[in-house]
């Protein structure tokens, strides 16, 4: 949505599972998966091999995927061997700078992103990244400007609240120290030493019951949002991680973004056409009558909510 509204953007994706890759290419103009890795394109794992793998050359700008419909839309494919570089990421952090080898690990991401940025004239860059707590998430956050975090109304959801209020200071106080070593400071691509800010939650995956959520999942909702108010948000304020207060007027509530429904039968159509469901046609989606009208009543809903969660994080960001 933020490419639609004419910003130039690039979705990268980090999680090693490669969803995001596939949902964008995968049969896109039968343009295959295969296909894609053996073209000119880049990929997260190719390009930052140069640091990680030790090659004698230095790292350059992304070559990216990029789409018809959406020209001023950019993609940095996954790659399933992602995962292998975790090793180096945590070496990097708990061998605290010791060793000169390791000195351009926790920098190298940040400066490819920025020279892409530089070549494509870039606005904004998203990051997919796996649900974990590892090495390489870290470092992708914490070289982050922005964050947000998605939230599914359910218990596991509210104890991983609980536990990213512990997480981020840690994380924050790790990456202080390191940016204060010797080693990472004499880097050729030397790391960011602000830390990111956190601008808010997005509430999804919940059934929706006259337009809001349903009661359990209202209710799980509100106890997140309480949580993230009371807890998440306190935390990240006393290590300089949390949205200014001006800013703060944005939100739909305190620190939320957006509520998004699930997409429910919507999502096969848009998985098989390969657009988002906000930009589903009647040709596309394939129905008639009453089932038609009901689902571009659901299409229009979302389209209206993901122009405004666009609009607010530019309103956040800029």
């Amino acid at each position: 949505m933020l490419a639609i509204l004419g910003k130039r953007v690039m979705i990268v994706d980090t999680d090693p599972q490669c969803k995001l890759t596939g949902m964008c290419i995968s049969n896109t103009h039968n343009v295959e998966i295969e296909e894609l890795y053996q073209s000119g394109v880049s990929n997260i794992r190719s390009i930052l091999s140069p640091v990680f793998d030790g090659k004698p050359e230095p790292l350059s700008a992304a070559n990216c995927y990029t789409f018809r419909e959406i020209p001023n839309l950019f993609l940095l494919p996954g790659h399933i061997a992602f995962s292998e570089y975790d090793a180096t990421y945590n070496i990097a952090e708990n061998l605290t700078g010791s060793l000169a080898v390791f000195q351009n690990v926790p920098g190298a991401l940040r400066y490819m992103l920025e020279i892409t940025a530089e070549k494509y004239k870039l606005d904004y860059i998203l990051l997919d990244m796996s649900p974990s707590i590892s090495a390489t998430n870290a470092n992708i956050l914490m070289q982050s400007d922005y964050f947000f975090i998605p939230c599914a109304p359910d218990y596991f959801c509210y104890m991983a609240i609980e536990s990213l209020s512990d997480t981020f200071p840690k994380r924050r106080q790790a990456y202080q120290k390191m940016a204060q070593l010797d080693a990472f400071k004499k880097a050729t691509y030397k790391m960011k030493t602000t830390p990111p800010t956190f601008i808010g939650t997005i509430q999804q995956r919940y059934r929706p019951r006259n337009g809001l959520p349903a009661k359990a999942f209202a209710e799980w909702i509100d106890n997140i949002n309480r949580l993230v108010c009371e807890s998440l948000v306190p935390s990240l304020k006393a290590c300089g991680m949390c949205v200014a207060e001006e800013k703060t007027e944005c939100f739909l509530e305190p620190y939320n973004l957006a509520n998004i429904s699930d997409f429910n039968s919507l999502i096969a159509q848009a998985q098989e056409h390969r657009v988002p469901v906000f930009l589903l046609t009647k040709e596309q989606v394939g129905k008639t009558g009453r089932v038609w009208d009901n689902m571009e009543k659901s299409r229009d809903e979302f389209h209206s909510t993901f122009k405004t969660l666009a609009k607010r994080i530019v309103q956040i960001t800029e």
